[in-house]
C-alpha cells in the first residue's frame, strides 16, 4: 500500500490548486494561514491524504498527544492532506501539509498522481521568508512561474534564484513537468516580527491568492487580524526611539530600491544564510 489514500474521488470542473506547507518557508505561519481561510471559507472537504509514516522522522517530528473533552487520548501525525472545494468560479483543489524528512520524489509523485486525477491544469505555491522589510509598509510580494510573463501581469517581483531549494521548489518543478501551470508567490515578514504569527502577510497571499487562482474568497476575518495585529505593534513601538528609527531606515531604504534588495532577501533565506 502506498502513501496516497483517497477517500473519495470527486467528479470537479475546471480545478485549479493552491499549496502552502508549514514549517520551514512559512514565516509567521503567513502560507498556512492564508490556505487555512481558503479552507475554512470554502467548506473544504477532505478526499485525500499522504501518510506520514514513509516520509518523517518521528524523534524530529514527533506526533502530538491530545485530550477531548471527555479525557479521551489521540495522537495527531504530521499532516499532509488534500481538500476540494466546489461551487465558487472554479473548483479548487488544497494541498496543506508539512514539508517531508524522506522521499521527496516519491512524496512528489503522489501529489502529481493527484493533480492529474482531478484534473488540474494550474497550480498556485505559497510560502513566506524573513526579510529586512517595515511593518508599516504593504506586504512584499516575490514569484516565480514556469511562465515568467506571469509574474509582471500580477504584480510580483521576479528572483531568478539559483541553490538550495524545499519541498516547494521540488514541487513547482515537477508539476510543471508534466504541464501543469505553475506560479509561486512568497511574501516578506518583517524579521523582527518573525517569532509569531503575522496576519498581515497572511492576508496579502490570501488576497494574492485569490486573484491568481481566479476565485473569490471572504477573507475579512485574516483582515480584521491583520488591522488588529498592526495597531498592538504601533502601540508597543510608539514611545520607543531605537525602534521607531530602525522602522524608519527600513521605510527609507525600501523606497530607494526597486526590489532588488528584497529578492536578494529571499534568495540568501532559500539558501539559509
Amino acid at each position: 500500500m502506498g502513501s496516497l489514500q483517497w477517500l473519495d474521488r470527486p467528479l470537479l470542473d475546471d480545478p485549479v490548486a493552491l499549496v502552502a506547507f508549514e514549517g520551514w518557508g512559512d514565516a509567521g505561519e503567513s502560507a498556512s494561514q492564508a490556505a487555512t481561510a481558503f479552507l475554512d471559507k470554502l467548506d473544504a472537504e477532505l478526499f485525500a491524504i499522504i501518510d506520514p509514516d514513509d516520509h518523517f522522522d518521528f524523534q524530529v517530528r514527533r506526533p502530538i498527544v491530545e485530550l477531548d473533552s471527555t479525557g479521551i487520548r489521540s495522537i495527531s501525525w504530521p499532516r499532509n492532506e488534500l481538500y476540494v472545494a466546489k461551487g465558487a468560479e472554479r473548483d479548487l483543489v488544497v494541498l496543506l501539509g508539512e514539508e517531508p524528512h524522506y522521499r521527496w520524489k516519491a512524496f512528489t509523485n503522489d501529489v502529481i498522481e493527484v493533480m492529474r486525477v482531478m484534473g488540474v491544469t494550474r497550480a498556485v505555491t505559497m510560502g513566506a521568508f524573513i526579510g529586512q522589510v517595515a511593518h508599516t509598509l504593504p506586504v512584499p510580494l516575490v514569484g516565480s512561474a514556469n511562465r515568467p510573463d506571469d509574474l509582471a501581469i500580477h504584480g510580483l517581483l521576479p528572483s531568478g534564484y539559483e541553490g538550495p531549494t524545499g519541498i516547494l521548489g521540488v514541487l513547482n518543478h515537477a508539476l510543471g513537468n508534466v504541464g501543469i501551470d505553475v506560479i509561486s508567490v512568497w511574501a516578506a515578514v518583517p524579521h523582527y516580527l518573525s517569532n509569531q504569527e503575522y496576519p498581515p502577510a497572511a492576508e496579502a497571499l490570501a488576497v494574492k491568492a485569490s486573484e491568481l487562482c481566479g476565485i473569490s474568497v471572504d477573507i475579512g476575518d485574516l483582515a480584521t487580524a491583520s488591522q488588529q495585529f498592526l495597531s498592538t505593534v504601533e502601540a508597543a513601538i510608539e514611545g520607543n526611539a531605537e525602534l521607531e528609527e530602525y522602522v524608519e531606515r527600513l521605510e527609507q531604504e525600501a523606497d530607494d530600491d526597486r526590489g532588488d534588495r528584497l529578492v536578494e532577501e529571499i534568495e540568501k533565506y532559500l539558501r539559509g544564510q
